[in-house]
């Protein structure tokens, strides 16, 4: 989202906003018209909301407001004072899912703990100390299949190439386990190893992640920063009980 540019557009859309009704089309309308005049915005969505004359617009992965005129969009949480509800946290959580089950988990190191019944794909980065935190928090996390995508974006001059000895390793999932806890890059290397960091690169621009580490559930939810392991453990159960409630 280019929210200065969207600003600026949104307020020279002002009077062909305001010529649109607020009745039951008025979302849709607004969408399309929104769609017409940023072209290189993604909006996916406009949803009447509870405050009268307010809509929310989902731009790519971002969560804004519109008033009915068009002319001034604003950034922030909808609080329902009265349910004590963060109405856009819900609305976040849908823009940012992740398609878990389509990413290459081929190009990930995958260690199973316990039964490993449950799923969690992480992005970590080499150089990253709050990626050490995690890895300390992760071990007693157990019944969890954990799929580590190596995403070297802090320094990559100096991470870069951690990431790729590491996954070139004999064991590359000892290997990531030791870097993390004392800094041990391994010199032992796989013959005619590719390793898939710039892949690993790509993909986590594609998924919109900027900071390390960053989680992602069994049902698509993303998860920034090094939880504790209770707090991971209660968060993954919660995408297994959506999946047998559905």
């Amino acid at each position: 989202m280019k929210l200065a540019v969207s600003l600026a557009a949104a307020c020279a859309a002002g009077q062909v906003l305001s010529q649109t009704p607020a009745s039951a089309g008025a979302d849709a309308n607004m969408l399309l018209t929104l769609k017409r005049l940023y072209p290189a915005t993604q909006i996916k969505q406009i949803t009447a909301t509870p405050v009268p004359g307010i809509f929310e617009v989902v731009m790519s992965q971002n969560v804004a407001y519109i008033d009915a005129s068009g002319r001034y969009f604003f950034v922030g949480r909808l609080l329902d004072m009265q349910t004590q509800q963060d109405l856009t946290a819900a609305r976040v959580d849908q823009a940012t899912q992740v398609d878990a089950g389509s990413l290459p988990l081929g190009d990930a190191i995958k260690v199973v703990k316990g039964n490993g019944s449950r799923k969690l794909i992480v992005f970590s980065d080499p150089d990253c100390p709050h990626c050490r935190q995690l890895e300390r928090n992760l071990a007693s996390l157990t019944d969890v299949t954990v799929y580590t995508f190596i995403y070297p974006i802090l320094n990559p001059s100096s991470s870069k190439p951690k990431a790729a000895a590491v996954w070139c390793a004999p064991d590359p999932a000892s290997a990531w386990a030791n870097l993390l806890a004392n800094g041990s890059t391994p010199s032992s290397q796989r013959a005619g190893c590719q390793p898939p960091i710039e892949r690993n690169v790509a993909l986590g621009e594609r998924l919109g992640i900027t900071g390390t580490p960053t989680l992602i559930s069994a049902d698509g939810r993303k998860s920034p920063g090094a939880a504790s392991a209770e707090r991971i453990s209660q968060w993954l159960d919660a995408a297994r009980s959506a999946s047998v409630s559905q």
